[in-house]
């Protein structure tokens, strides 16, 4: 959504549900119709303490009613499943005096989500183990399945200090049905937490990585390197990570089935070929892939007989 200009850097609050909703509405078929199973109601960062951020807090349950109300209608027409969803509140501490704030904000979005019908509850980007646990709780006192996804940043702990593994594993004894990795990590660095993850518990495992060029140096998007002679601004977001190609994202999925992974996303970033690459690794022929990329018939470099032979010449003193 900020890449089309309908979401304010910095905020990243989706306000756009209520101003643009059919734009909302035509994303969610666009993720449908590249192969996703599971429609998310946009409502990251649309809980009451980031609302107060930006001076809005009034438009909490109009925003959030409007965003499963749009994610709902795709759902019963596409016949995927509706979740509602919940996220970091950026408030929380252990100990803090916030936690009973935290976990009335969870009650609220969780309430509504459940009037909406959702099928699960999707919980994601926790740093705090202790915070997710705390939505977990929320979640399972609503009677609804939870997928529990932790953020893991550049020292590869949880911000109470335990593993990821560890974190997750706590997450399964707590009753969520899904938990795993989301946002944060690429491909390439989502990947060996992953095995540790798959490797510590029973339950389905997610994987939702955000479809940047994460290397081992430069683990998360966050620590991506600035390029050379730019000024770090606050209107200017610190990761400027170029984008993986979809086909990485094709790679990754393939790696996680391996690993026995059957939940497979991508996060920050994402587009609707980036989903399709997932989705057809997965054995999936969505809609989308009468689209997908046949290079063969490329005026250039392609190698189908119609192709001139001088254009492909051509093309290899490129």
């Amino acid at each position: 959504m900020r890449a089309r200009g309908y979401l304010q850097a910095g905020a990243f609050v989706p306000e756009v549900v209520l101003d643009h909703p059919d734009v909302v509405s035509e994303l969610h078929r666009e993720f449908v119709h590249a192969g996703s199973d599971v429609v998310e109601a946009f409502t990251y960062y649309g809980h009451r303490q980031k609302l107060r951020v930006v001076g809005k807090e009034d438009i909490l349950e109009p925003l959030n009613r409007q965003a499963l109300s749009v994610a709902a209608e795709v759902a019963r027409q596409t016949g995927t499943l509706l979740a509602g969803n919940v996220c970091n509140t950026n408030v929380y501490e252990p100990g803090s005096p916030a936690v009973p704030e935290v976990r009335a904000a969870f009650e609220e979005q969780v309430a509504w989500a459940a009037e909406a019908g959702a099928d699960m509850i999707i919980a994601e980007t926790f740093s705090w183990l202790g915070e997710a646990l705390l939505a977990l709780e929320v979640i399972s006192s609503a009677g609804l399945p939870a997928v529990v996804t932790f953020a893991v940043h550049r020292d590869g702990t949880m911000r109470d200090g335990g593993s990821p593994e560890d974190a997750c594993r706590q997450a399964e004894q707590a009753g969520a049905s899904v938990v795993g990795l989301n946002c944060i990590r690429g491909p390439r660095t989502m990947l060996p937490l992953l095995e540790r993850v798959r490797d510590a518990v029973s339950c389905e495992v997610a994987a939702l990585p955000v479809p940047y060029r994460t290397t081992e140096a430069e683990p998360t998007m966050q620590a991506c390197a600035i390029p050379a002679g730019a000024a770090l601004r606050p209107s200017r977001p610190r990761s400027t990570p170029s984008l993986a190609p979809a086909r990485k994202l094709g790679e990754f999925a393939a790696a996680a089935l391996a690993l026995g992974v059957r939940y497979l996303g991508v996060c920050c970033g994402a587009a609707p070929h980036h989903v399709r690459a997932v989705a057809e690794t997965a054995g999936k022929v969505p809609p989308a892939s009468r689209y997908s990329p046949d290079m063969s018939k490329h005026s250039f470099l392609g190698t189908d007989a119609g192709i001139v032979k001088t254009y492909q010449d051509y093309a290899a003193q490129l």
